[in-house]
C-alpha cells in the first residue's frame, strides 16, 4: 500500500475536512444535520479519494472523480454563504481558500498523469515525446 501522508494535497485535504468538521458545529441546528452533513460527507470524499488515486495504477479516473467531488464542495460552500449559515465571512473565505488550494494541486496531479500517459504512448509508439 502506498504512502498517503506525505502528500502535500492530502494533508491540505485532511486539515479541510478538520475544518469542516469544526464549522459545522457552529451551525444551527437544521444546517448542521442539512449542509454541515453534505460539507463533512464531502470533505470526507475529497480526502478518501486522495488516497485511493495514491493507490491507483491508473490514477487519471480518481483524480476526474477527485474533481466532479471538489466541485460539489464548492457548490455546498455557496448555498450555506448564500443560506447565511457561515457564522462569518471568515469562515467562508477560509473554506474558499483551502479548497482552492485543493482543487490547484488535483488539477495539476491530472494534469502531470496525462502527460506521463501522453510521453508513454509517444515512446511505445516510437516517436519522442518532446517532438524534436
Amino acid at each position: 500500500m502506498a504512502q498517503y501522508e506525505h502528500l502535500q494535497i492530502y494533508r491540505d485535504a485532511f486539515n479541510y475536512l478538520v475544518f469542516c468538521e469544526h464549522i459545522a458545529k457552529d451551525f444551527s441546528r437544521y444546517n448542521k444535520y442539512t449542509h454541515g452533513t453534505d460539507l463533512r460527507n464531502t470533505a470526507k470524499d475529497v480526502a478518501k479519494l486522495i488516497v485511493r488515486a495514491n493507490n491507483s495504477a491508473d490514477k487519471t479516473p480518481v483524480l476526474e472523480e477527485l474533481r466532479l467531488k471538489i466541485e460539489e464542495c464548492k457548490l455546498i460552500i455557496r448555498i450555506c454563504k448564500e443560506l447565511k449559515v457561515f457564522r462569518d465571512f471568515k469562515s467562508f473565505e477560509n473554506a474558499v481558500n483551502q479548497l482552492s488550494s485543493i482543487s490547484r494541486q488535483a488539477e495539476g496531479w491530472l494534469k502531470s498523469m496525462r502527460y506521463k500517459r501522453n510521453s508513454q504512448n509517444q515512446v511505445s509508439n516510437g516517436s519522442n515525446p518532446i517532438g524534436t
